[in-house]
């Protein structure tokens, strides 16, 4: 299999071809997608691509971009390997389309509680309701997911069900994707497209030697080391809240956002939440475990830098009972004890878990082997480019409350409020979000609603609007709690009401008076000229929190169109349904 002047010796020859030979298509698959990302000068190509007509459709549900980005990828590699490759956002299509593919591969994050990415919120209630017949439809899906959710990957999982029960044919086990998920993907994407692969040719590898290394670009694979500019507080003293405005360098990095974009920080561990875990494991921190990504380290080191020390799910409780044999655990892990374990984990850490199943302590290597890699989080970015050149700005509240009686805070949020300063270096990169963008034409009105740090995304559309010389009218919702102290931002949005680029601005302090006031009433309250706005061709974003805030604003704008419109209440859901169709509705929110 390998030519003799391929540069190895003829001992190395042998060994490789005998080894070669012995694969099957989906172990060579397999093998060529894990040298191809392994970083390595060493690329790898199938030999023979499948024959002319091999039609494939990559189908994506994306809430952040990480969905459409590995889509992107697929494509990119099916295309190599021959297949006539198409991409399609579950937005883009109904699911009576399928019945026309014969094969696909299927991309899909899951957001909140199990839910569908909002684009594709319709295709997934379609899909699961529809009755049609997708007999000799080839599949096999990916699954973007987070352990830290009782409902990981809840999506996927139920689309690639669907899609069986509907007469498809997997042919590849589904692949369930933590936020680490490159290995998995790029394991998952070889072995998809080998079997997708007509029959009569059959995979193998062709090992090429790259004239050069390729350049190394600064993003998620190498975050960028940011100096931090500016930390500023945002809230008046008497607040209750701790919201802090960042300003970092971007210069020299390379990397560019647009207003919409994310940025995802990669913090470290607060030294007392490490100090925490080594007292409740029994542990001094000086023991040496084996790392994946930096080898031998002190383990107080990697619990700081490396590992998700708080973040508790069943993921976690599955591995520390397998590591302490608990019984008590054991028996809550169990089918008919989900309510059990959702009500223990809600509010908990895996430092009380270790308390109250490992009271023993745990050895250096079994406490390790609980944990997942410490994921990076995501902020709206809060800046415009062309307003702040080389820089980024966040808006970011720092978490801290009490539960189960003891102290608790947010990971990355007090790691920037408490452990960084101006003049430190934080790595970052940027995550681009095509689903929270602007209107291409400046002239189309913008309607803004944004409580709390939800602000952030907005500060930068109006930032960029008024840096192009947009002349599309800017209406802004924001929401907090006292007009007093946390008005964030207020000389701000004063000074763009004065010199007009901020059309209209209301806002909502819901502690200011004996009945709480939230965004959704100042809606309600502007009925008729925000539906006014949405029939000259207004774009409506909403950014903040999903739990409830973004249901609120949603139900209130279904009745605003309901009410003002005439319309039935069915009716007036379709209308809503086609401006995020039409992307004149969209969220950002977390």
């Amino acid at each position: 299999m390998l030519p003799e002047h391929a540069p190895f010796t003829l001992d190395q020859r042998r060994a490789l071809d005998s080894l070669l030979a012995g694969l099957d298509s989906v172990q060579g698959a397999w093998l060529s997608g894990f040298l191809a990302s392994s970083g390595s000068a060493v690329s790898t190509a199938p030999a023979a691509p499948p024959a002319p007509g091999a039609k494939l459709t990559v189908l994506y549900g994306t809430e952040s971009g990480n969905s459409e980005t590995l889509a992107g990828r697929t494509i990119k590699e099916a295309k190599k390997r021959g297949f006539q490759a198409v991409m399609k956002n579950m937005s883009e299509i109904a699911a009576a389309d399928l019945v026309k593919v014969p094969n696909l591969l299927v991309i899909v994050s899951t957001w909140g509680d199990g839910e569908p990415p909002d684009s594709a919120t319709a295709f997934h209630k379609e899909f699961m309701a529809e009755p049609i017949s997708l007999t000799g439809l080839r599949f096999s899906l990916c699954a973007l997911g987070d352990t830290s959710y009782e409902k990981f990957c809840q999506t996927g999982k139920d689309i690639d069900a669907r899609l069986e029960q509907l007469g498809g044919i997997r042919v590849t086990v589904r692949q369930d994707c933590d936020v680490d998920y490159e290995d998995a993907f790029t394991a998952w994407l070889g072995t998809s497209l080998a079997a997708l692969a007509p029959t009569n040719t059959p995979a193998a590898i062709v090992v090429e030697i790259s004239s050069a290394p390729p350049a190394l670009e600064f993003g998620k694979k190498r975050p960028f080391p940011s100096e931090v500019l500016e930390v500023v507080p945002l809230n008046g003293k008497g607040s209750t809240k701790e919201t802090l405005h960042l300003e970092l360098s971007l210069a020299g990095s390379g990397m560019s956002y647009e207003p919409g974009d994310a940025l995802a920080v990669l913090p470290v561990n607060a030294p007392d939440m490490v100090q925490a875990m080594l007292d409740a494991s029994k542990l001094s921190g000086d023991e040496e475990i084996e790392t994946k990504n930096t080898g031998r380290k002190r383990l107080a080191d990697a619990l700081h830098e490396e590992l998700d020390i708080t973040a508790l799910s069943r993921n976690v409780l599955t591995k520390l009972a397998e590591a302490t044999s608990s019984g008590d655990l054991q028996a809550m892990l169990a089918e008919d004890a989900k309510e059990r374990l959702k009500e223990y984990v809600t509010g908990r850490e895996i430092v009380d878990a270790i308390h109250d199943f490992a009271p023993s302590g745990l050895s250096a290597n079994s406490l390790a082997g609980i944990f997942r890699k410490l994921p990076p989080r995501l902020y709206s970015i809060a800046s415009s480019p062309l307003a702040h050149p080389d820089e980024v700005h966040l808006t970011v509240s720092a978490v801290r409350y009490q539960a189960h009686g003891r102290d608790r805070k947010g990971v990355c949020s007090t790691y920037l409020a408490d452990l960084v300063k101006a003049g430190d270096i934080t790595p970052l990169f940027v995550q681009p979000n095509k689903n929270f963008r602007l209107p291409a034409d400046g002239t189309a009105p913008v309607i803004m609603v944004g409580p709390g740090t939800g602000i952030a995304p907005f500060r930068a559309f109006v930032e960029h609007r008024a840096a192009l010389g947009s002349t599309g009218k800017n209406w802004l919702f924001l929401g907090d709690q006292h007009y007093l102290y946390d008005f964030l931002y207020q000389l701000e949005w004063q000074e763009h009401l004065r010199n007009g680029v901020l059309t209209r601005l209301d806002v909502a302090f819901s502690r200011d008076q004996p009945e709480k006031i939230y965004v959704q009433h100042r809606m309600l309250e502007r009925a008729a000229q925000l539906y006014a706005w949405l029939e000259q061709g207004a774009h409506f974003y909403v950014c903040g929190d999903a739990a409830r805030m973004a249901a609120d604003v949603h139900e209130a704008l279904v009745s605003i169109v309901q009410t003002q419109g005439g319309k039935s209440r069915d009716t007036a859901e379709t209308y809503v349904e086609d401006l995020k169709k039409a992307k004149r509705y969209q969220r950002d929110v977390y």
